[in-house]
């Protein structure tokens, strides 16, 4: 009981250190790493300031974006950032800061319309495209005083999860040049990865958050379906799409999501936030969260051919660990999942339809937008060899006759949220785990199976997290996803934060 007592302390006292207890000004200061309260130490001393952090992660773009091989994560960078930092800088002199992102260089995903930028969604179709307003996340960031230091690379028009596209190419894996850095945010992962930002956003249809978080030991939240804005970013599936940030570690991510979480009234889809989820997911990170948890390891997901055994024995250990924090674990299991969720096309009917639909709407209310049309799209045939297939489906299931199918499939959605309540509820779990990739990324240019992960939270509109674990003997991170209930969203952060404070798994790319 002392050693934990004492364990816990330790880990409190870090938590507030660089609050309460600043470095002097003349000690150096290295950005490297550094999560944002560090950084916001750092600006408040006079160590270093928003103008030296934007040259510090444009001078790391510079060095390992075009290094050999090229990460190529950067599709397009902000060249109003360090004027914007000036400002920022002047302003904290004169009235101190807006609060805790005030100054912070952050990277946003290509398909969120970003003023005074391009915005292609990866694709040849929209080279060009720069709408003049913000989506509405950028401008939550932009008024929090963040700094949009630029737009990263993308699975074109998201739809895939190897990040690869007409307009760029593919980027790859920051801690593995040579295999893929997961989708469809991988640019935005590898580039947190790799220290061009503090953080960045992604978007997340099926795993596009996650994904890339997974394979680049980040850590990154599919929130509850409604609980962000998004308005202003392109769509896949207007259904499943939702927002949302990468980050370092769970206080980050945390930071941004304080910022960015809450109803907007150009999104009608938000106003399910009000009244139950405004804001509190620093207030959630605490030392101990995990003890008396009870989480369900479910075994539908954990091994099933094909997976890495390597993968599963650092779920293993991540299981132990956190039992070792005081967390209970019961294996169960949804009978049903097969049917409510991979019968037909693998869960993706509803993507597939909706995006036909989806990209209609967006690109017909864009009178500026150089295609009109998902028909448009597919006509010009120009699409990456991986995309053009899909937006053929997309285009055949918007024009079919019979739309029985879509309508089942949409129907099922309540069916399995429903289960998964009903699993939890009978079981008293606070959340469900399973391992978050079981199936390494595959090399650069090969397909990535797709391994039934990501369909669990997308489908059922509930919060899924996750975070890193460890990595494989040859250096690849490893990953474990938590479900939880409507709006548990911050109660998940907390639950990661003990676990991250305990075992600090979380180590840089070896960039050199």
């Amino acid at each position: 009981m002392a050693l934990k007592l004492i364990r816990e302390a330790a880990l409190l006292l870090a938590l507030i250190t660089p609050l309460v207890l600043p470095a002097r000004a003349s000690e150096p200061f290295s950005p490297f790493e550094a999560d944002i309260r560090e950084l916001q130490a750092a600006m408040a001393d006079g160590r270093t300031s928003s103008v030296e952090l934007v040259d510090y992660y444009r001078s790391r773009i510079d060095a390992f974006d075009g290094a050999g091989p090229e990460l190529n994560a950067i599709a397009t960078v902000n060249p109003s950032a360090r004027a914007d930092a000036a400002r920022l800088d002047a302003e904290r002199a004169n009235s101190g800061p807006r609060g805790p992102l005030h100054g912070i260089p952050v990277l946003v995903k290509d398909n969120y319309e970003t003023r005074g930028m391009p915005t292609t969604a990866g694709s040849v179709a929209l080279a060009g495209f720069a709408p003049e307003q913000d989506a509405e996340l950028v401008r939550r960031l932009r008024a929090a005083g963040a700094v949009i230091l630029g737009k990263t690379n993308m699975h074109e028009w998201a739809y895939g999860i190897t990040t690869v596209g007409s307009g760029f190419g593919f980027t790859r894996n920051a801690y593995e040049p040579m295999r893929n850095p997961g989708g469809s945010s991988g640019g935005t992962g590898a580039a947190v990865a790799a220290n061009f930002a503090a953080v960045g956003l992604g978007s997340d249809t099926c795993g596009s958050i996650r994904i890339p978080s997974a394979v680049h030991a980040l850590v990154g939240l599919r929130g509850t379906q409604g609980a962000s804005s998004r308005r202003g970013i392109v769509p896949l599936s207007s259904t499943q799409d939702i927002g949302g940030p990468l980050a370092r570690s769970v206080s980050d991510l945390a930071e941004v999501l304080d910022v960015t979480v809450g109803y907007d009234p150009g999104d009608p889809q938000t106003a399910a936030v009000v009244g139950n989820l405004e804001g509190g997911f620093v207030s959630a990170l605490r030392p101990g969260a995990l003890r008396g948890k009870r989480i369900g390891l479910l075994t539908e997901l954990i091994r099933t051919e094909p997976f890495d055994a390597d993968m599963a024995e650092l779920f293993d250990a991540a299981v132990a660990d956190m039992r070792a924090l005081g967390a209970e674990f019961a294996e169960v299991s949804l009978p049903d999942l097969d049917e409510l969720v991979y019968a037909e096309n693998g869960g993706f009917v509803v993507l597939a339809r909706d995006f036909g639909v989806d990209i209609d709407a967006y690109l017909g209310a864009h009178a500026d937008a150089p295609v009109t049309t998902l028909a448009e799209l597919v006509a010009r045939g120009d699409a990456h060899p991986a995309v053009q297939p899909l937006l053929e489906g997309s285009l055949a299931a918007v024009q079919a006759a019979d739309q029985s199918l879509y309508y089942r499939e949409l129907a099922k959605r309540e069916r399995l949220r429903t289960a998964i309540l009903d699993l939890m509820a009978r079981n008293e779990l606070d959340a469900l785990a399973y391992p978050a990739i079981r199936i390494r990324p595959e090399p650069i240019g090969e397909p990535q199976p797709e391994d039934g992960v990501c369909q669990l939270s997308a489908n059922s509109g509930l919060p899924a997290l996750v975070f890193p674990i460890g990595f494989t003997a040859d250096g690849l991170p490893a990953s474990i996803e938590l479900l939880g209930r409507p709006w548990s969203d911050p109660e998940l952060l907390g639950l990661a934060f003990d676990y991250e404070q305990a075992t600090r798994h979380r180590r840089p790319p070896p960039l050199l």
